[in-house]
């Protein structure tokens, strides 16, 4: 636990302007406390949607470490000029690309109520 950025919630509470200025730094977080345990962590918005994009990398590829290795031997011993390319593959099956519809989406405009003038 990182002490210098560690304090209690009431702590935090009173400087709370000048903590959430600090943890825009790129690795900055404060630890906050309740009865002396952690309780709380704050750090940016920036650096906590990073977190969430690692840990579902992680969750899709389990074995990514493994993987890297694997590649990097294959890049190594040549291995990987053996391996099927993007091209390869869509020689073999074209992709179909659909044409863009020319019905649009959203507010409707022709429904609008005209407002009447008073007379």
């Amino acid at each position: 636990m990182n002490t210098k950025n560690t304090l209690s919630i009431s702590e935090a509470r009173k400087r709370i302007f000048e903590i959430a200025e600090d943890v825009q730094k790129p690795g900055e977080y404060y630890t906050f406390t309740e009865k002396g345990r952690p309780k709380v962590v704050l750090m940016s918005a920036e650096e906590y949607e990073s977190w969430m994009e690692t840990m579902e990398v992680l969750r899709e590829f389990p074995d990514l470490d493994k993987e890297i290795a694997e590649t990097d031997e294959a890049v190594r011993t040549g291995e990987y000029k053996k391996w099927v390319t993007l091209e390869d593959m869509i020689a073999k099956r074209p992709l179909v690309v659909a044409e863009k519809s020319k019905k649009k989406y959203g507010i409707r405009t022709k429904n609008k109520i005209k407002s009447r003038k008073k007379s």
